[in-house]
């Protein structure tokens, strides 16, 4: 299973990702931006936050140990790798009379 998020301009310390109430992926950023601009006889600066938060409900083949989490420019990527499913070989049953 493979969760991506586009997250520009966040740092990895703006972002959190757990595992919540036993299967509960979340995901939570927040960000704060300053922005100062000066000219010969003014000053102004600009400021803006958000936050937010998604959660999703991982199926019960996830393996939550082997979860990894990579934020390279600007996607988060999310894997939590499948348990192996053990496939039974298919057998012949002869009938008897």
């Amino acid at each position: 299973h493979v969760f991506k998020a586009e997250l520009p301009g966040l740092k990895k310390n703006e972002v959190k990702v757990e595992v919540e109430e036993g299967r509960v992926l979340c995901i939570r950023g927040e960000k704060s931006v300053e922005k100062e601009v000066s000219g010969g006889t003014w000053h102004r600066v600009e400021r803006s936050s958000g936050a937010f938060v998604r959660r999703f409900r991982l199926p019960e083949d996830a393996k939550l140990d082997k979860l990894t989490a990579c934020l390279e420019r600007g996607v988060l990527t999310v894997t939590v790798p499948k348990k192996e499913h053990k496939h039974h070989p298919k057998r012949t049953i002869q009938i008897h009379v």
